[in-house]
């Protein structure tokens, strides 16, 4: 028997079939469902209901990229080369830092691996269907096409569904669609060519029911889906490149190519002075060594790997080792409003009874507030106790509390005007207990207004709330102050709800109507209405938002707004919070902009409003056209091609999809705006960390190099070895130089501007400083070793002054480096524990290397005596003194 669900779902106009056409397509009996052998039959002919995951990086590959880097190659080639020509020792030392540095750059990697995984598994979910006759509860991941599925409020919608059956069923579809209200759902066929966002009979998978109940038939599971189409479309997405890694391969290839013409121009050299090409090989082996700074890629890698736990503790995931910094180069944030900017949680502000209006206080769903008058606790009694009764029992939300959290059932709307009943001390529970209700008219998009009628006094009374435009026009009269009822005003009304709407409020209407008999409730029995009040509502700011939107714009970095709620209200939000909100350009606006014109408004607006998933995209090349790094927040299935396209994409964690995460390079546990802003000032602080100590490492490198060059041009013997080099750059960049990735963050680094994209690693002022010390460090370690050869001292006990000079002088210009503009101690002599451990255990291994037999054998070295150290010290303090003279005459210059 052929699968009649074999033929690809997304390819059968599943809305525009007839619920009856929709059930034979699929050869299932809605009344029965699938019986269990063909429901198995079919789960091993599409497998189970899940996305498939994208299989990671296997070990092997995650190790060789670690070897692939330039610098590490021509390690690797040094010392393969030192091995065949029989130095065993120099060629083991070699390749054991290229090890080292590949297992420590792999560990990064490999945990960064696991917390992706951790953080894309998800619990398994049980869905009610209907299978041979009976109701019963499986896994989601067993759904098949032709299941049927029972949907109630609060259900997370396991596959696609054509809907079979409804009753006010409500559906958020803001993962797919960006629409950030709850979407009304009915059963009957569509045109063909209906958008998949209006396909109002369909229910998509992922998406949640916030109200009401039906069932669904599947048509299409796991990559079928509509979901799954997108996150197939994500992870064939090609990598974009980070500033970092652009501006590493950059540095790289520049260096690689200076090591190589000096290695080769003193291989010559040495040759045009009748020098063996033997000896001017170890010789270049030895400049090669010395030039590269082999702790780089360690380095780069522990302190991306320190930002990542930074970030997270506050609040940010990386995903990807290079997002770190990406962030700190980042020009514009796009972020979305709803949950980011704003609580996403609805709260009602102001109320207006009997002509006077109220301001709530208090925020989310918290019953924490009260209600006050012209600045005073207001008597809850009259008009404004009828407004609040109202609102409570004209309502199917529910709010409980658990573990100090509050939480909602149904609808935001109705479920915030049960939180500001309670805030004047009107408990919902007690109310429908006091007046239990007898009938209702739930809300649909056709009349817009919900009716409830409940039994109270020995009558009934009828409560509606709804939209101005269907009540106002049914109202005859409103409630009076002292709760009795005074002739209506509807210019007053009309005026009051304009004022709070262009706030960018939710306005509703609350009536009511004493009924006469027990009779039902139909849409006649909606006339004649007592006008009780308005209610106005808003989703607030996050409390932090301001003050980080305000340090953003001082770091140079513009926030815009991009959500697909109406321009009113996200102009009002963005006005709130410090967003420009001069103008909000619309949806419908972008979409007859061509590329250039697009270009243009994405730089000079901040707010976009009624915005489609795809001209999310459109806005982010847009920016990244005017060169700049963009990142942009989201949640849904529908951000996540946005989120791939921007240099820096931000998932939600708590509100996100599982393909919006795999899509972004961070996730915020939060969901806060104000954790992406303290990212950003964590991504400035790495690169700050990283350039320092890039500048604190090169001056040894060149300097050693030159120290090589210096040797072979005055005809002497080498001042240092290939293995004592390799002593100095390893043991200096473990415990000098990674210190520096604790450095705290500067003052004022938001206060800065962000950094261009053609901006160089080095800027002209630290590359004469890198050249000074530099020469600095030849001078210092050449002219004692020359001095200790001229005073009859032997070769062993020169070179171990040349590299404890190179050591001392490496150690005393690490405090230099900690402010690469400011004097050292700005940051606080003690802020960083980790350079003074540091510092004084690798003083202890020059004590060993210097003092102990089995090193001077190793390292061939021998002990010297006070008056060395001295002068070594000396030459060390000399050029801590110059460096900071000359870092006083740059800032004054």
């Amino acid at each position: 028997m052929q699968d009649p669900a074999a033929p690809a779902s997304r390819q059968t106009a599943w809305h525009a079939h007839s619920v009856e056409s929709a059930s034979r397509h699929l050869d299932v009996d809605s009344s029965d469902g699938l019986s269990d052998a063909e429901a198995a039959r079919r789960l091993d002919s599409h497998g189970p209901n899940r996305l498939t995951e994208r299989p990671g990086k296997p070990a092997w590959r995650r190790f060789a990229a670690q070897l692939a880097q330039p610098l590490v190659i021509v390690l690797i080639a040094a010392g393969a080369v030192t091995a065949m020509l029989g130095e065993m020792v120099e060629a083991g030392v070699i390749l054991g830092v290229v090890l080292v540095n590949a297992l420590i750059g792999y560990w990064q990697e490999a945990k960064a691996e696991g917390a992706l995984a951790a953080l894309a598994r998800s619990v398994a979910t049980p869905v009610t269907v209907r299978r041979g006759s009976h109701r019963r509860q499986i896994d989601a991941s067993r759904l098949v096409p032709g299941d049927i599925v029972m949907l109630a409020a609060g259900d997370r919608i396991p596959a696609d569904l054509r809907l079979l059956h409804q009753r006010e069923l409500h559906t958020d579809d803001s993962l797919l669609t960006g629409e950030s209200q709850a979407v009304g759902k009915h059963t009957d066929p569509l045109p063909a060519d209906t958008a998949p966002a209006d396909r109002a009979n369909m229910a998509w998978a992922g998406s949640k029911v916030v109200m009401g109940q039906g069932c669904g038939l599947v048509v299409a599971t796991g990559d079928a889906t509509e979901t799954g189409r997108i996150a197939g479309l994500i992870a064939a997405a090609p990598e974009l490149i980070t500033p970092l890694t652009r501006k590493m391969a950059r540095f790289s290839n520049w260096l690689l190519w200076a090591i190589g013409g000096l290695a080769g121009l003193t291989f010559a050299v040495g040759l045009a002075r009748g020098e063996t090409a033997f000896d001017m090989f170890m010789a270049a082996v030895a400049l090669a060594v010395g030039a590269i700074p082999e702790g780089l890629p360690a380095a780069v890698t522990v302190t991306l790997a320190i930002g990542v736990a930074r970030m997270a503790k506050r609040k940010a995931i990386i995903r990807h080792l290079p997002a770190v910094e990406t962030l700190g180069s980042t020009t514009v944030i796009c972020s979305d409003k709803t949950g980011t900017l704003t609580e996403n949680a609805m709260t009602v502000r102001v109320l207006w009874c009997a002509g006077e209006g109220y301001a709530v206080s208090g925020q989310g769903y918290a019953p924490e507030g009260d209600i006050r008058h012209d600045e005073m606790p207001a008597a809850v009694a009259g008009a404004l106790r009828e407004c609040l009764l109202a609102g409570a029992l004209c309502n199917d939300a529910s709010l409980c509390q658990e573990h100090d959290c509050w939480l909602i059932t149904g609808d935001p709307t109705e479920a915030a005007l049960l939180v500001a009943a309670r805030k004047a001390g009107l408990d919902e529970h007690t109310l429908r207990a006091l007046y239990p209700r007898r009938d209702e008219l739930p809300f649909d998009a056709g009349r817009q207004y919900m009716a409830t009628s409940h039994a109270a006094d020995g009558g009934h009374i009828l409560y509606v709330k709804g939209a101005l435009e269907k009540l106002l026009p049914r109202c005859i009269d409103q409630t009076a102050d002292d709760g009795g009822s005074w002739p209506l005003d509807p210019v007053a009304v009309e005026l009051a709800a304009r004022a709070y709407a262009e706030q960018g409020m939710r306005v509703l209407i609350v009536a009511r109507r004493d009924l006469a008999g027990d009779a039902g409730l139909d849409d006649a029995a909606v006339d004649r209405l007592t006008l009780i009040g308005l209610v106005g509502m808003i989703d607030p700011p996050r409390k932090a938002v301001i003050g980080a939107i305000h340090n953003c714009h001082a770091a140079g970095v513009r926030v815009k707004m991009i959500t697909g709620d109406h321009a009113v209200t996200a102009l009002a939000i963005a006005h709130q919070i410090g967003i420009d909100a001069s103008r909000a350009v619309t949806g419908r606006e972008l979409a007859a902009l061509d590329d250039a014109a697009l270009a243009d408004i994405a730089h000079t607006t901040d707010v976009f409003a009624r915005v489609e998933p795809e001209q999310k995209l459109r806005l982010v090349r847009a920016l990244q056209t005017r060169g700049e790094v963009v990142a942009m927040t989201g949640d849904g299935v529908n951000d996540a091609p946005a989120l791939k396209q921007a240099d820096i994409g931000v998932a939600m964690g708590l509100a996100g999809t599982e393909v919006a995460k795999e899509a972004a390079a961070m996730v915020l546990t939060d969901d806060n705006f104000a954790s992406i802003e303290a990212a950003v000032e964590e991504g400035r602080g790495v690169w700050d960390n990283l350039v320092k100590f890039i500048t604190w490492t090169l001056p040894t490198n060149f300097g050693e190099g030159l120290v090589i060059v210096a040797a072979i041009l005055a005809g002497t013997t080498l001042p240092i070895t290939p293995l004592q080099i390799l002593w100095i750059n390893m043991t200096t960049a473990v415990l000098l130089g990674l210190p520096l990735a604790f450095e705290p963050i500067e003052r004022g680094i938001m206060r800065r501007p962000p950094r261009r994209l053609d901006q160089p690693v080095l800027d002209a002022a630290l590359v004469r400083r890198i050249v000074l010390v530099s020469i600095l460090l030849l001078a210092g370690s050449f002219g004692l070793f020359l001095r200790e050869l001229a005073q009859g001292h032997t070769l062993a006990e020169a070179r171990t002054v040349a590299v404890n000079v190179f050591v001392m002088v490496e150690a005393a210009y690490l405090f230099n480096c900690r402010s690469l503009r400011q004097g050292f101690w700005k940051q606080g002599l003690f802020s960083n524990p980790w350079l003074w451990a540091g510092t004084g255990f690798m003083l202890g291994l020059q004590m060993a290397m210097t003092y102990l037999p089995v090193m001077n054998r190793l390292f061939q070295t021998a002990p010297i005596g006070v008056e060395e150290w001295e002068e070594i010290v000396a030459v060390a303090l000399l050029c801590s003194l110059i460096v900071g003279v000359e870092k006083r005459l740059s800032r004054t210059g």
